[in-house]
């Protein structure tokens, strides 16, 4: 059953030109190599001072270690999201009750003023993907590696004061001034970005295991405005068409000796995406036409499926609700 899944949501991705291996591995694993690098880093800035050096050189060591050993995965594919939310376990769980748990823990994870609920939330996001949805570790670790690239960026940019003498912890003198990172932006940068990570672990949860028919049957239960699900259809819908696109422009630019050269890459590039927009264009007006032709009215149906909530999904939701209210409120409570 598995397996007949996974043929039926690659079969899905040919029916609707969803470029399976659109993103390159040697790319992807590129990515993955720069987050692993800022996860060192940040790593190492955000927790200097507060641990023994010996232990914390080991800690970045094995998580750097261990992130440049999964973008050199050589038999991954780059799946699609959508695909993803296919073959996942999870995708049979009622998507009302995960769509409005996953926002409610999104809730507590920004308002939260402890560091713990947003770690406490990637972990249990990761385990539910990767051991109670089926999704491999590789795949998901992909998928979080650009948007946590990001948010260690914008951590590092926290964690450090200009100042014109040494304030803190660790001191850097750039171009006659200090770059210091003093406890208190540690705490500040640890609370930030745990929040952050959380949500965005939250969120990647419930796009890897629900797929996008499910979550606008969701949204439209919840009397979400018509005009806003049909712009989010077709919005989420053109990314993949222009992502088909630009693989079939680049690989025939390619087979006639594009991109040979810096000069050549420019030019070619220029004009892909030049003829990228006016081809969106083309396709946005003949999809138009097709949903007028079938007396298209503001409201694109979908045949819903009928899932039912069992006591080990609401168990598992309700858990998740309690532990994560209980370190948001810690804090208050005298905790840590």
């Amino acid at each position: 059953m598995r397996s007949l899944d996974r043929r039926a949501a690659l079969a899905t991705t040919k029916v609707f030109k969803i470029p399976v291996n659109s993103y390159k591995n040697r790319r992807t694993g590129e990515i993955i190599v720069i987050t692993a690098v800022l996860t060192m880093v940040f790593t190492w800035c955000l927790f200097f001072g507060k641990i023994p050096q010996p232990l914390l050189i080991g800690i970045c060591a094995v998580m750097g270690v261990f992130l440049a050993r999964v973008s050199r995965h050589r038999h991954t594919q780059v799946l699609s999201i959508d695909v993803l939310a296919q073959i996942s376990r999870l995708k049979d769980v009622n998507p009302i009750l995960k769509f409005w748990t996953l926002l409610i823990l999104i809730i507590i994870c920004v308002a939260s003023q402890n560091p713990l609920t947003g770690v406490f939330l990637l972990a249990a996001m990761l385990i539910l993907a990767v051991f109670a949805g089926g999704l491999r570790l590789h795949h998901y670790i992909h998928i979080l590696a650009l948007p946590v690239s990001f948010l260690l960026i914008g951590g590092l940019a926290l964690l450090f004061e200009i100042s014109p003498e040494p304030m803190g912890v660790l001191n850097l003198r750039v171009l006659g001034f200090w770059l210091s990172v003093s406890e208190k932006s540690q705490a500040q940068t640890a609370l930030v970005v745990s929040r952050a990570l959380g949500a965005v672990s939250c969120l990647c949860l419930l796009s890897v295991t629900t797929p996008m028919p499910d979550i606008i049957g969701t949204l439209r239960r919840a009397r979400c405005p018509a005009l806003i699900i049909d712009l989010m259809y077709l919005v989420y819908r053109y990314i993949f068409i222009l992502m088909s696109l630009h693989h079939e422009m680049r690989d025939a630019a390619k087979s006639r000796l594009g991109f040979r050269d810096y000069r050549a890459s420019l030019r070619d590039t220029g004009k892909i995406y030049a003829n990228l927009l006016a081809r969106s264009y083309q396709f946005a007006g003949k999809n138009f036409d097709a949903m007028e032709s079938r007396c298209y009215d503001t409201g694109i149906r979908f045949m819903q499926r009928r899932v039912g909530v069992t006591f080990a999904h609401v168990f598992v939701s309700v858990t998740l609700l309690l532990v994560t209210s209980f370190l948001s409120l810690a804090p208050f409570l005298g905790g840590s």
